[in-house]
């Protein structure tokens, strides 16, 4: 038995601000695509079942165009006649009943086995039991749902778990509204011929349970996220109906890479400035994201220094993003005099260290106008 497991695909995210030849979001293209390849695959290696562990969207109210496009892919998935298994994660649930949940667009396809009520749901075939867990806005009726879960567990049938959670703290994303599986509830892990989860966008396998994976998400919702290896799992289930001895002997994962856009990390060290531009490192940089970090920069080079001058370094890549390190000085205010000082006042102290009197007063000028531009715009915001 072949069960490809993937997750997280947040159709309809958006970043960057970059637009590409047909005037859509360059990052929402990206998603698309990655999408798209899982498709590809999911054609050409036939699993007997397709499982998607949740946050298929990036919004529980999804714009049309992600909509559209994600109706064009089951399409193409539903003609295959595999039975494709979805589950809701908390990206793709409403936070109110005011809202019906996105996922019942699909309910009309032959294939389409959803579950996203935020209550266990069994999805029962002639060999294996989908025992699944959506995303569940109210955790405290997690627990007694995942007991039915326990209840249904079958002896003569393959049995496969889906939840979209945290399988404790490590795998927290920090987001409003997610939940974690209780630890004490793991031992269920056991009765499980595999344990398929989702909401963390990393691939692996969870602490010593040799048969709960992430299969991570397929593209990056944040240019923090370094993983630049994203794709999805395949799943081959040995024996026929039956439970083996050796049941984590008996499930073999594979991970199977797709193409997406590089994450690339450069640095200018700008104590040798222009010795550092002219032997910048371009090797790979077209159509990637660009990632370049100015250290030991001086207060001085920072005004000099624009972000503009350095995405120009870096002309073939579709984004560069600017970090900015400064030089500590050997006389910078210990951390309770800066706490005292205003942000304006601590950095025209910070000018004053490196700069003559003549140029400390040209910068003051600027500098004050920055700031009371800016607190200007910020009273208008509040």
């Amino acid at each position: 038995m072949k069960i490809l497991h993937f997750s997280d695909t947040h159709l309809g995210y958006n970043d960057l601000e970059v637009l590409n030849a047909e005037n859509i979001n360059q990052r929402e293209a990206d998603f698309y695509d990655a999408f798209a390849q899982v498709v590809t695959q999911i054609q050409e290696i036939r699993p007997d079942y397709i499982i998607h562990t949740g946050d298929l969207f990036h919004r529980a109210s999804p714009s049309n165009r992600a909509i559209a496009f994600a109706l064009e892919q089951f399409r193409i998935l539903d003609s295959l006649g595999i039975p494709f298994i979805l589950i809701a994660g908390n990206h793709s649930t409403p936070r109110t009943n005011m809202s019906a949940p996105i996922l019942k667009i699909f309910e009309g396809f032959e294939n389409i086995y959803l579950s996203y009520n935020q209550t266990y749901k069994m999805i029962e075939f002639a060999d294996v039991i989908f025992h699944t867990l959506p995303h569940m806005n109210d955790e405290t009726q997690a627990l007694s749902q995942i007991e039915l879960c326990e209840e249904n567990v079958h002896k003569s049938k393959k049995n496969i778990m889906m939840m979209h959670c945290s399988v404790g703290a490590w795998y927290l994303m920090q987001e409003f509204g997610e939940w974690v599986y209780p630890s004490e509830k793991e031992y269920i892990f056991k009765m499980m011929d595999y344990v398929a989860l989702g909401h963390w966008h990393g691939f692996g396998a969870v602490g010593k349970h040799e048969n709960v994976y992430y299969s991570g998400s397929t593209e990056r919702t944040s240019l923090g996220d370094k993983r630049n290896s994203k794709g999805f799992i395949l799943v081959t289930l040995d024996g026929a109906n039956a439970k083996t001895p050796s049941l984590f002997d008996a499930a073999h994962v594979e991970y199977k890479e797709i193409q997406i856009r590089p994450i690339l990390q450069r640095e200018i060290d700008c104590e040798a400035y222009e010795n550092a531009v002219e032997k910048r490192d371009m090797s790979d940089t077209k159509d990637a994201i660009v990632e370049v970090k100015l250290t030991n920069l001086t207060a001085l080079q920072s005004i000099d220094i624009q972000n503009a001058e350095i995405k120009k370094l870096f002309p073939e890549a579709m984004f560069v993003s600017v970090k900015r390190e400064f030089k500590r000085s050997q006389n910078a205010a210990i951390v309770d005099d800066i706490e005292v000082l205003s942000l304006e006042n601590h950095f025209l102290e910070h000018i004053k260290e490196d700069a003559d009197a003549k140029e400390y007063e040209r910068l003051k000028g600027k500098i004050q106008e920055l700031f009371s531009a800016y607190e200007e715009m910020s009273d208008d915001t509040l």
